[in-house]
């Protein structure tokens, strides 16, 4: 069997082409040597302080489902950070429980207790502190960071930390490469040859300076072939324990401040745009613009900032505060550049648009708002007989189905416990629920009355909704009996 490289778009925060060479092709070596640091096991002893191992449930409607996952700490007094993606983003912040933070190499039955402080939005950070009898025997990365940000090299050797499973006692072990590749994507990401960290784990140089951070949920994409097939078949391989992508310290350091102000990440920016796309090059040459970055509105709003400033769809926005946007490759990061410049400033902050509108060039200015009330944080309540959550119908909901405000009615199926009777007539989640029984629910307290009604009604043998899904209606009859 032969494996050929291949360029793919990864999944993450952003994209990244891969150029990794490969052990099996003779190209390079499966792992970089470690070259002798001034003192390895002196470095090793004191930064492996600076990580944790995080245990939480999250209650369901029908369960508690344990994590297990790996965090930095980033100040003194226990502020701990998880990566991005590790809570389930359908989660309320009231179903996380039982936070205990481990440390590496310890009896996985002494932990200290802890507690959840919320998402960032700009870095998606989770954030969660540790009791303050953990607190000694814990070391800050920013102990270890330089004072001017240091970047790596193309062919820098460097090393990191994994942490081994819970049944192993979250044993910690050294991980070492060589760096392949350095681009903003748009934080200064670095490539390595191979595994470096485990994800939300740290980054070091030779002389134990902190560099980056190891991102969860990048792989590598090869191309394979055998001998019964003419054609190769794309496949991706993943570490889930491990990572060979870390951000640079320089761009995220900043970000370990952001502690949220609630569980559920308030306040966030919003712009009031939607369906961001990035310029097409064919269409930046012909525009002139090269060397730079574009992103075309799809979508703007109702009632939103970009609206009340006079931001159009497919309007390309080309410039922030008289700031033309960088040129970012792949082209997709440059949407994520322009959501960074949103999310890192505050409700009510003024942003100067240039935008290109046809031939004309367009100067506006947008004040931030503050993001309206997301589905994590709306209101549901799970109806046991009938065998399903409902939530309230809140503005996202509206965006995603292209609905106006003046449209906004009935309530979103947020759960659907499977083989109950909701289930067998049709219901999925996400499914949005417009009239129960004939009646149109206008709003969530009407549908939970009506809801009510029906699972109390212990006579009852059926009753009727009215779905939205994809755009199409179709009424479920649900048999109770």
């Amino acid at each position: 069997m032969n494996f050929l490289l291949a360029r793919r778009r990864l999944p993450g925060r952003g994209l990244v082409l891969f150029a990794v060479a490969l052990a099996l092709a003779g190209l390079a070596p499966l792992a970089a040597p470690l070259r002798a640091a001034d003192d390895l096991p002196s470095l090793w002893k004191e930064r492996v302080k600076s990580v944790v191992a995080v245990e939480f449930y999250t209650e369901t409607e029908l369960d508690r489902r344990p994590s297990v996952v790996f965090g930095l700490v980033v100040d003194n007094a226990g502020t701990i950070i998880l990566q991005p993606g590790v809570i389930n983003p359908r989660a309320q912040p009231s179903q996380l429980k039982d936070f205990r933070v481990h440390l590496p190499g310890r009896p996985s039955t002494e932990f200290g207790q802890a507690e959840y402080l919320g998402q960032d939005a700009l870095s998606n950070w989770q954030f969660i502190r540790v009791e303050e009898k953990l607190r000694p025997q814990l070391t800050p990365i920013t102990a270890f960071a330089a004072g001017t940000p240091v970047e790596p090299a193309m062919a820098e050797n460097v090393w990191g930390i994994g942490l081994r499973d819970k049944d192993e006692d979250f044993q910690p072990y050294l991980l070492s490469s060589t760096v392949a590749l350095v681009q903003s994507l748009p934080e200064r990401t670095a490539v390595a040859l191979s595994e470096v960290a485990g994800p939300g784990l740290p980054v070091f140089n030779h002389s134990g300076t902190f560099l980056g951070l190891a991102i969860a949920g990048f792989g590598s994409s090869y191309v394979e072939y055998s001998r019964t097939e003419q054609r190769g078949n794309p496949v991706m391989l993943m570490n889930v324990d491990e990572s060979r992508v870390f951000t640079l310290a320089g761009d995220i350091t900043p970000w370990f401040t952001r502690v949220p102000a609630s569980v559920n990440g308030r306040p966030i920016t919003s712009l009031g745009i939607y369906g961001v796309q990035p310029m097409d090059p064919e269409v930046a040459a012909f525009l002139k613009l090269d060397n730079q970055s574009g992103c075309v509105v799809s979508e703007v709003l109702e009632g939103g900032p970009a609206e009340a400033a006079g931001l159009k769809p497919r309007d390309i926005i080309v410039a922030i505060n008289n700031q033309p946007l960088p040129r970012l490759k792949p082209d997709r990061v440059a949407v994520d550049f322009l959501d960074r410049e949103i999310s890192r400033r505050l409700p009510g902050d003024k942003l100067a648009l240039t935008v290109l509108r046809g031939n004309d060039r367009v100067e506006l200015t947008a004040t931030l708002a503050e993001e309206p009330r997301l589905a994590r944080e709306a209101d549901r309540k799970y109806f046991e007989k009938l065998g399903f959550t409902v939530r309230e119908f809140v503005f996202e909901d509206a965006v995603v189905r292209h609905i106006k405000r003046a449209e906004q009615r009935g309530v979103i199926a947020n759960f659907v416990k499977a083989n109950s009777p909701v289930s067998a007539a049709g219901l999925r989640p996400d499914d949005w629920i417009l009239e129960v029984d004939g009646t149109a629910v206008a709003t969530y307290a009407e549908a939970l009355a009506k809801l009510a009604a029906i699972e109390a009604d212990t006579g009852r043998s059926e009753f009727v909704m009215l779905v939205s899904r994809n755009g199409e209606t179709a009424v479920e009859r649900v048999k109770l009996k």
